[in-house]
């Protein structure tokens, strides 16, 4: 393992940032650790295991939320690798975006095309509807982020000319609309707003962070500017939560009449505020850390595999949860998550998942990169036919369409 860690630290890049990568890295292995730790289930009589969560039971344990939301961090270093891509491409916008379009859909594309030829079988050979279902939903949670993140990459060179004239002022007016949206549907006249108004934040809140790393990737954050992100987003922060109410929590809770996420609140960027404040000041050092070798590699591992995580983390857990259903209750994956036991259990359970997910991810990391023999030129035309049928037919199948 020494000598693979140091094959790897000789064979990167001097001009790598090795500190952007240490924060994709931590941000993307946030999200498995967040679903998998306060996400569980519930069987029904029949056997078949319905979504749950221990925030329901531990308000206490908001707080871990607001550590395993890191999707404010990966949209920083989303824009600032973008903004220096944009900048170092060979040819036009269009085939630069179109390059990073295909890299993102088709490891989605590889997950839903697998899990629509899997359901049937699944279903023949005895796994309940219920749990097939509950499966769907989760293997479609994650992946709305693909599609938010799409879409403000195609916004780059909007973000760039922005940075370029307003520095990290250019994301002011994306926290001043999404405050504006939140007061209208929280404020005084809330009964008389449309419930649908909340869908205007969803753009602005997943740019905000988006919009400060293409202003860190343009050299217009330096350490100042940091350090006000950073107090100014905890201020914020907890000016919302003891003037104004928000939820603690920064992940849905079943059966909440709020939540921060989905779309993303006022809440939401303030945590992304501070977080980016934080990661720009703790760049230098976390670049010194990650100059080590055994620290390195792995974060190379996990940015080469950060579509996969993405994609198939919650299978893992299912791929332990659904066998476990058939023995009845099992602390931890089939029991209600509402009793301090089940934490233990659940914590015990995550390495499980974790070498699971490492032998599915060993597997499927192939739809990470085109297939051998055609680099370059992407799947047949017929292969990329089929598999987005299949994946449309299992998108309607885990929104409840069919």
């Amino acid at each position: 393992m020494r000598a693979a860690a140091e094959r790897i630290d000789r064979r990167t890049p001097a001009h790598r940032d090795r500190a952007v990568d240490g924060l994709r890295a931590l941000a993307l292995l946030a999200v498995p650790t967040g679903h998998w730790l306060l996400g569980g289930f519930t069987l029904d009589a029949d056997g078949g295991l319905h979504n749950a969560s221990p925030l329901s039971a531990f308000g206490v344990l908001a707080p871990a939320s607001w550590v395993l939301q890191m999707l404010g961090i990966f949209f920083l270093v989303g824009g600032y690798a973008s903004a220096l891509s944009y900048r170092r491409r060979p040819g036009s916008a269009r085939a630069w975006l179109r390059g990073r379009i295909v890299r993102l859909g088709r490891p989605v594309l590889g997950v839903t095309a697998v899990w629509a030829l899997a359901a049937p079988v699944l279903y023949a050979a005895g796994v309940p509807e219920a749990s097939l279902r509950t499966a769907a939903t989760l293997v479609i949670q994650p992946l709305w982020f693909v599609g938010v993140y799409v879409v403000v990459t195609a916004l780059t060179p909007y973000c760039v000319r922005a940075a370029r004239r307003l520095g990290g002022w250019a994301a002011a007016p994306l926290l001043a609309s999404v405050a504006v949206v939140d007061l209208l549907r929280y404020g005084p006249a809330a009964g008389a707003v449309p419930s649908w108004i909340a869908v205007l934040n969803i753009l602005p809140g997943w740019l905000f962070a988006y919009q400060l790393g293409v202003s860190w990737g343009e050299g217009r954050i330096g350490r100042r500017g940091a350090r006000l992100l950073a107090v100014g987003g905890v201020l914020l922060f907890a000016v919302l939560l003891a003037v104004f109410h928000y939820p603690a929590s920064m992940v849905g809770v079943p059966g909440a009449e709020r939540t921060n996420s989905h779309p993303p609140s006022l809440l939401v960027l303030a945590l992304a505020a501070a977080q980016s404040g934080a990661a720009v000041l703790a760049r230098d050092r976390l670049a010194r850390l990650l100059s080590r070798p055994a620290v390195w590699a792995p974060v190379v591992v996990v940015n080469l595999c950060a579509m996969t995580i993405l994609c198939w983390h919650q299978t893992a857990m299912l791929a332990a949860a659904v066998p476990a259903s058939f023995a009845g209750g099992v602390a931890g994956l089939t029991t209600a998550p509402d009793t301090a036991a089940w934490i233990a259990a659940r914590i015990a359970w995550m390495p499980v998942f974790a070498v699971l997910l490492v032998g599915i991810a060993r597997w499927a990391r192939r739809f990470e990169a085109p297939p051998a023999g055609r680099r370059g030129r992407g799947a047949p035309t017929a292969r990329r036919a089929v598999a987005g049928l299949l994946a449309a037919g299992f998108a309607v199948f885990a929104l409840g369409l069919a």
